[in-house]
């Protein structure tokens, strides 16, 4: 107790300082702890964006399951796209809990994603018209989540760490899920093969897309930097491309693919992938929900959750009989 007056005695000034040093020395923030309000509302924008990705992305491949060639593929995909749903609500969860100071919950996260005030992920903005796209976001798409979220896993924030070590664990195994599907695909017929590189044509500039743009917002602090000053991850959006690049490029050239970019090449001096840049006035219009399926998917979102408005008032605590 003594040491709790003390901290509440403390300016504001004093209490960052002491915040930023257990940040420093590698400490936890839970919860209930004190924390910047800068803090808060990055990983409230973070958290929530991720959690509510998780359910979105659950939608290209949920398209799928009715659809997959075998039962087998059928039960596997079908079981990805339940383990999305549970990291979503995993994720909504912290959320929730650093939203409690502003008397809101996981409602009002919803209505900010049906009202274009939370955005979800570009890429699940996307169409997946073929079995080749089933694959590749699995392999590729969920490649690249693993890079960004395997760089978070330490991330300075108790709950979101924790939970990033059941869902890390799980995107392993939905990769490993694509790569099975693409691998059989390219050891296939022509045909299979082509709708392989088909793919991988259509979901370049979304992969490239998907860690955002390299160079901070010339308005004020990206999002970037403020994770980054505060250890909620530790590289760059640019860094965590490379990574992609170097991990996923030799593959693919392994397997037969053609890179999309014919410019694109690794620069022994500066040990970096030289690519040409996506159009992010594109990128920009996407995360506004002005892509291909964004509507679409907003409004199947919509309807779930009005139908099913019934289960979560039959949950409610006030309508448990005691």
């Amino acid at each position: 107790m003594a040491n709790m007056v003390s901290f509440d005695r403390l300016s504001e000034e004093e209490k960052h300082a002491r915040f930023m040093e257990r940040i420093a020395a590698g400490e936890k923030i839970e919860a209930d702890d004190w924390m910047p309000e800068e803090y808060r509302v990055a990983l409230i924008k973070l958290i929530s964006m991720h959690g509510i990705s998780e359910i979105m992305g659950a939608l290209p491949e949920k398209e799928w399951v009715p659809k997959a060639p075998t039962l087998r593929r059928k039960l596997g995909i079908m079981a990805k796209v339940q383990d999305e749903m549970g990291h979503g609500q995993l994720l909504l969860r912290v959320a929730e809990d650093l939203m409690k100071p502003y008397g809101k919950n996981r409602e009002d996260i919803m209505q900010d994603l049906f009202s274009g005030d939370l955005k979800f992920h570009n890429v699940f903005h996307m169409p997946a018209p073929t079995w080749g796209d089933a694959g590749l976001i699995g392999w590729l798409v969920d490649g690249a989540a693993i890079i960004t979220q395997t760089n978070m896993l330490h991330a300075s924030y108790g709950p979101y760490a924790r939970a990033l070590q059941r869902i890390c664990a799980e995107e392993v195994f939905h990769a490993q899920h694509g790569e099975a599907i693409i691998m059989a695909l390219t050891e296939g017929t022509q045909e299979q093969r082509a709708m392989v590189q088909d793919a991988f044509n259509r979901w370049w500039e979304s992969l490239l897309m998907f860690f955002g743009p390299a160079q901070a917002s010339t308005t004020g602090s990206s999002k970037q930097d403020v994770t980054i000053k505060y250890n909620i991850r530790t590289k760059t959006n640019e860094e965590l491309r490379q990574d992609f690049f170097s991990k996923y490029i030799p593959r693919a050239l392994s397997i037969g693919l053609q890179l999309p970019d014919s410019t694109m090449h690794f620069d022994e001096e500066s040990k970096m992938w030289v690519y040409q840049q996506p159009d992010w006035n594109k990128f920009k219009q996407i995360i506004k929900n002005n892509g291909p399926k964004s509507k679409e998917r907003l409004r199947l979102r919509q309807l779930s959750y009005h139908n099913n408005e019934w289960v979560r008032e039959a949950l409610s605590p006030m309508n448990k009989v005691v």
